[in-house]
């Protein structure tokens, strides 16, 4: 399996350790926003490589995870 760019950045912050307050401040950087713009406007023009195929999904499934676990994050900063 590789690793996409969305993917290695959130192993990346994770790996550096993290805190609730690291979790809810979270945001892709410009680079993998602009990587899924991008995937996204090919793939609707249905102009993707086969490699690229399941990275729209990823992402996806990425940001589901991301958005659980800002939630989380918020209920143990308002815990505090």
């Amino acid at each position: 399996m590789s690793v996409t760019p969305a993917y290695q950045e959130v192993i990346d912050f994770i790996a550096a350790g993290t805190s609730p307050d690291a979790v809810a401040a979270f945001r892709p950087s410009e680079a993998a926003r602009a990587r899924v713009a991008d995937l996204l406007a090919r793939e609707k023009a249905g102009g993707l490589d086969p490699e690229e195929t399941a990275e729209p999904n990823d992402c996806v499934q990425l940001e589901h995870l991301m958005r659980l676990a800002k939630a989380r994050a918020h209920q143990y900063l308002a815990g505090k």
